[in-house]
């Protein structure tokens, strides 16, 4: 939550409140009018209590950032694949002087000391202690303490803050105020038992107790291992690697070009069980029994066996034996994020990675974002910043709903996937499992205020997800093999073999609340809405057709035969699709590597320029909120976006580019 403590420590507390200058006109920041689904207001904190305030500053040339990521990821442009440094990422987005300095002369003449602000070292945010009552003073708000009804969770938020006008220019938000996004867990955690005097300051969404979180795999049910199938006819019961191969006409890696590399991104407690992948390559890839992925611990990432079950395992186990088997002998990159205490989120990732993103908009959210040291007693060292090497190609099988984060919040993370297409890096995020709703198969309603919360999922507006709706990654859908056919006749006579993912689980899709259209994705929207109109209005969804549209691509997601804590399932999702994916663009990068070429970056645009790359997918839907959904189409369609891959194609386009 954002407060370091509700007990009073007195020494950060200053000995006076300055009143602020005579003749200075404050304006409302940011205003929140209806206290969010699920929290109730306790009481007023004690004005003695400290909260960590951060300013996130204004960016320089932060809406110049979609031109620069075009410039080195449009196949037409001259300056394809000329990466950026990340020390020219750095110095590009860096605040102004005038922005530091009038930040920095207004907290000084409200009464905040000089010696207590601290400038963090990229110069993105300004961070002190202040008192309850500094703050409300500062900021011309009040705040309080609400809880959780579900998890009694407590959080500190005031309904609206002020700035003087001349100061809004330089500010983007400031934290702890409106932004109601306290990382919910529920009531009965026995791993945390001994430390519940001690209110949780890290999301942890790895965490199978965290309600919040839909987006793991769909356990479907066990198989004995006599059942696996040896028979590419038979992919329609399950999906092997050998069948994934087939679909996609993917050979099997030859080489291991050491320029390149493929993370897969998981979040304690969340843990593959080495036996699981052993066991898996034994049936499937022999000559791989022993291999492991190269681990990268962020902020005390361990891979726990102590909880083993398919909460705690499917995930991991499934993203990595298939990952591990599709790119051998390349080698993938495990990035373990997060101690067992604390929880970790998608910031604490990019913290890892680069170092600018630390303190990067405000930096990390302690109500999303894990604190480290862990003040809980986790993992004592130093938070991981700019420590760790980026891979190439990057998927994350978890995702939140959009609705659940405030779009400030998204917009600065998304800003970060930005930046790292431009650095060479493809970032791929499944799409969601639950159709036009979010996690659990929750919807929307609209507040009376325009606002939009959560509901029980029967009906309402279309939820969808994040980071999937930022238009700087690549969102990724799933198909699945339609019943009863034969793969390989389909593919001997050009038939299509896939339709939209309908067996437990349904592709994400939909439009965003949040991000505008993306110019690359443009012409693919519009055209759908011309030629598909669906039947649902603006009081369904965004139907503007001026916002990002989901998924971008898709893969199979349906009946994966995986190893699971000694035995064997099938399971289905996204959480699935997304690293397949991850491993199809890691082949096209060693292709590329061995020619001497660059990584392909971001891929939406030459993907959306180049379309017949792919496998249109023109069966199926995205049931949810009481309604069929969005039905797939000819081209690009928000249930499974351009297609499947097809390898042969893409690898064509990919190595004909500078």
């Amino acid at each position: 939550m954002y407060i370091l403590s509700l007990y009073a420590i007195g020494a950060l507390v200053a000995s006076f409140i300055a009143s602020p200058a005579p003749g200075i006109s404050h304006v409302v920041h940011e205003k929140r009018n209806e206290l969010p689904h699920g929290w109730t207001r306790r009481s007023e904190p004690s004005h003695r209590a400290v909260l960590p305030m951060r300013i996130a500053l204004k960016q320089r040339n932060i809406d110049r950032g979609h031109e620069y990521l075009d410039e080195v990821s449009h196949p037409a442009s001259a300056k394809y694949g000329q990466h950026w440094t990340a020390k020219e990422v750095a110095e590009t987005f860096a605040p102004s002087d005038d922005t530091i300095n009038a930040v920095k002369e207004w907290l000084t003449s409200a009464g905040i000391a000089g010696e207590r602000i601290k400038l963090a070292k990229s110069l993105n945010w300004l961070q002190f202690d202040a008192s309850v009552e500094e703050a409300e003073s500062l900021l011309k708000t009040k705040y309080h303490i609400y809880d959780h009804v579900a998890s009694g969770q407590p959080h500190v938020a005031c309904n609206q803050y002020s700035l003087p006008k001349h100061i809004r220019e330089h500010v983007d938000f400031i934290t702890p105020t409106v932004h109601f996004d306290a990382k919910l867990k529920a009531r009965e955690e026995t791993w945390l038992s001994k430390r519940r005097d001690n209110p949780s300051t890290g999301r942890g969404i790895g965490k199978p107790w965290d309600r919040g979180h839909g987006s793991y795999p769909k356990w479907g049910h066990w198989i004995d291992r006599n059942e696996l199938i040896n028979d590419l006819r038979n992919c329609s019961n399950q999906i092997t690697p050998a069948c994934l191969r087939a679909l996609y006409q993917l050979p099997p890696g030859r080489s291991a070009n050491p320029k390149n590399s493929y993370g897969i991104v998981e979040y304690t407690p969340q843990a593959y069980v080495p036996s699981d992948l052993d066991l898996f390559f034994a049936n499937f890839s022999q000559t791989q029994v022993g291999d492991r992925p190269i681990l990268d611990s962020i902020d005390g990432g361990v891979i726990q066996q102590v909880n083993m079950s398919f909460a705690y395992n499917g995930e991991s186990d499934l993203d990595l034996e298939y990952a591990i088997t599709l790119v051998y002998p390349q080698k993938v990159t495990l990035y373990q994020v997060g101690d067992i205490v604390e929880g970790a989120s998608f910031n604490n990732f990019l913290d890892a990675i680069d170092g600018t993103y630390c303190t990067y908009e405000g930096g990390d959210d302690p109500t999303q974002d894990g604190t480290y040291p862990d003040p809980k007693g986790g993992y004592q060292g130093p938070e991981n910043c700019g420590g760790y090497t980026t891979t190439k190609v990057i998927s994350t099988s978890y995702s939140y709903n959009e609705a659940d984060l405030t779009a400030l919040y998204e917009e600065r993370q998304c800003s970060e996937y930005m930046k790292l297409g431009m650095m060479g890096v493809s970032v791929l995020y499944s799409s969601g499992d639950y159709g036009v709703a979010g996690n659990l198969g929750q919807c929307l309603d609209r507040a009376p205020n325009g606002t939009l919360v959560l509901n029980n999922g029967t009906d309402g507006y279309f939820n969808p997800s994040f980071p999937g709706s930022c238009p700087y990654i690549t969102s990724v859908g799933a198909t699945q093999v339609k019943n009863n056919i034969d793969i390989t006749k389909a593919l001997a006579t050009g038939t299509q073999s896939e339709m939209a993912c309908e067996t437990i689980i349904y592709s994400g899709g939909g439009f965003s609340n949040v991000f505008p259209l993306p110019n690359y994705q443009a012409s693919a929207v519009k055209g759908w809405f011309a030629n598909y109109p669906p039947p649902y209005g603006s009081d369904r969804f965004n139907n503007s057709q001026q916002t990002r549209g989901f998924p971008d691509i898709s893969a199979n997601g349906a009946n994966y035969a995986i190893a699971i804590d000694g035995k064997w399932a099938l399971v289905y999702g996204t959480s699935a699709s997304s690293p397949t994916t991850g491993s199809i663009l890691t082949l096209i990068n060693e292709a590329r590597f061995n020619a001497g070429k660059g990584s392909i970056s971001f891929i939406n645009p030459v993907l959306y320029a180049n379309p017949d790359v792919l496998n249109d997918i023109t069966e199926g839907g995205n049931q949810g909120c009481g309604t069929p959904g969005f039905g797939a189409a000819p081209g690009w369609d928000p249930v499974t976006g351009l297609g499947t891959p097809n390898y042969p194609k893409m690898l064509k386009l990919f190595s004909s580019l500078p």
